[in-house]
C-alpha cells in the first residue's frame, strides 16, 4: 500500500493501491456511456452484496444521508419509530425522528452491552410502530445486534426492520433475501457508507431497500425531501445514462473496484476473515492489560473500543502510537479519555494487524505500561487461526 501510516480507526479505513488507482482515472462526464457502464456494475454489485428484492441506491453522501433516506422513506411525520440503541449511533436516530416529526421511543443499552430482546417485545406489544432501527455495529461501543433474534420480533409485530449496517456492511452478513426463524421475517431496509468495511474512501451512501419497503415508500404519497427520495433516484439506479443529481464520478470508480473485491474474495470468507482478526486483537490486547468494552459474545467483528488499564494517560497513548505510523480513535462522550477505538476491517491484513500490535506494545513500554509483546502476537495467531 502507498500509505505512510495505518488508519486503524472505525472509518474511513485504510486503501489500497488499485482502489487509489481506480479513483485517480480520468474524470469524464456523468453521462459518458464508459462512466454509465461502471457506475451500473457497481449498482449491480451492491444488490448482490446484499441480494435484495427490491432496489438499491448509490449516491453521493455519508452514511448519515444514508439513515436519512432509510427514515423518511419508510416513517411518516406522526408516525411511530422504535430506536434499539447501542451506543451514541444508534442515539442518532432520535434526532433524526425528531426533525421529520416522527413520533418515537427508545431502547438504550448500557454502554458495552445489547438491548434485551424482552425489551424490545415489550415494547412493541404497547404500541403500534411503522418501523424499529437496529445499529448493525455501533461504532462507539463495539457491540454487535442480535439479528438473529431481533429480527423475528420486530417482523411479528409488523413493523419495518431499518439496519443501519455503517461499520458492518461487508463485513457482517446483512444477507436481505434471508428469513430469520419464519417466512417474511427479513430486514427491509439496509444502509451503510463507503468509507468503513467496503473499504473505499469516504463519500457515498449506500442504502437497499426490499420491496416491502418499496411498497411502504409508494402508500406515502409526500414526503419532506427532495435529494433524499428514493422516487427521484430509482429511473437513476435502473439507468443511469438518466440525470437526477451529478454523481461523483472519480469516487464511483474506486467504489467499482472496492466491490469488485469483495466479491472475488467471496462474502463468508470476507465474514469469516473479520470475526477472526476481531477476535485475534482483542485477544492480543488483553495480554496488554487492556479490556475490550463488549464482552466476546456481543462483540462486532469490524471494530472494538478498549478500555485502557489504570494510570493509562489516553492522549500520551495515542499521540506516541501516531508517530509509529499507527493511528487510533479516541472514545466517545462519557467513554473519552478512558478507551480508545481500533478498526479492524475492510483492506487491513493479518500482518498489518500484527505490526499494529507490536507497535502498540512497543508505545505502552514507552510509557511505563511494561507489557510482553511476543505473548501478544502470539495470542493473536492463536485467536485467529482458532476462528478460521
Amino acid at each position: 500500500m502507498r500509505n505512510e501510516e495505518m488508519l486503524l480507526i472505525p472509518g474511513p479505513t485504510p486503501v489500497i493501491d488499485s482502489i487509489y488507482e481506480a479513483m485517480s482515472s480520468e474524470t469524464r462526464g456523468h453521462t459518458d456511456p464508459r462512466f454509465v457502464e461502471i457506475y451500473k456494475r457497481s449498482i449491480e454489485r451492491t444488490r448482490e452484496m446484499f441480494k435484495t428484492d427490491g432496489e438499491v441506491f448509490v449516491v453521493s453522501g455519508s452514511g448519515t444521508i444514508g439513515m436519512e433516506m432509510a427514515l423518511v422513506n419508510t416513517v411518516a411525520a406522526g408516525e411511530r419509530l422504535l430506536v434499539v440503541s447501542h451506543g451514541y449511533f444508534g442515539d442518532r436516530f432520535i434526532q433524526l425522528a425528531k426533525a421529520f416529526g416522527i413520533e418515537m421511543d427508545v431502547l438504550q443499552a448500557e454502554w458495552g452491552k445489547q438491548v434485551s430482546p424482552a425489551e424490545v417485545e415489550q415494547k412493541l406489544s404497547e404500541n403500534t410502530y411503522k418501523a424499529v432501527t437496529i445499529t448493525h455495529a455501533d461504532t462507539s461501543t463495539g457491540v454487535a445486534a442480535d439479528l438473529e433474534t431481533l429480527v423475528p420480533i420486530v417482523k411479528k409485530h409488523g413493523a419495518l426492520v431499518i439496519l443501519d449496517g455503517v461499520c458492518a456492511t461487508a463485513a457482517m452478513e446483512e444477507d436481505m433475501s434471508k428469513e430469520y426463524g419464519g417466512p417474511g421475517n427479513k430486514i427491509d431496509v439496509v444502509l451503510t457508507g463507503s468509507q468503513k468495511a467496503i473499504g473505499v474512501p469516504p463519500g457515498l451512501a449506500i442504502v437497499a431497500f426490499n420491496q416491502t419497503a418499496l411498497d411502504a415508500r409508494e402508500k406515502m404519497e409526500h414526503i419532506p425531501a427532495y435529494y433524499c427520495d428514493i422516487q427521484n433516484w430509482i429511473p437513476i439506479m435502473h439507468d443511469p445514462s438518466k440525470y437526477f443529481a451529478t454523481p461523483p464520478v472519480n469516487l464511483v470508480y474506486a467504489y467499482d473496484e472496492g466491490m469488485k473485491l469483495v466479491m472475488e474474495e467471496g462474502l463468508e470468507k470476507r465474514y469469516a476473515r473479520h470475526t477472526a482478526f476481531g477476535r485475534g486483537v482483542r485477544g492480543a490486547l488483553r495480554e496488554f492489560g487492556m479490556t475490550p468494552l463488549a464482552e466476546e459474545d456481543v462483540a462486532a467483528s469490524t471494530l472494538s473500543c478498549i478500555l485502557y488499564p489504570e494510570g493509562l494517560n489516553d492522549a500520551e497513548f495515542r499521540s506516541v502510537l501516531a508517530k509509529k505510523g499507527v493511528i487510533v480513535a479516541g472514545a466517545l462522550a462519557h467513554l473519552g479519555g478512558k478507551a480508545f477505538r481500533i478498526g479492524h476491517m475492510g483492506n487491513t491484513t493479518e500482518a498489518m494487524l500484527i505490526s499494529a500490535i507490536e507497535k502498540i506494545g512497543e508505545t505502552l513500554n514507552e510509557v511505563g505500561h511494561e507489557v510482553t509483546i511476543e505473548n501478544a502476537v502470539k495470542r493473536f495467531k492463536e485467536e485467529v487461526s482458532a476462528s478460521v
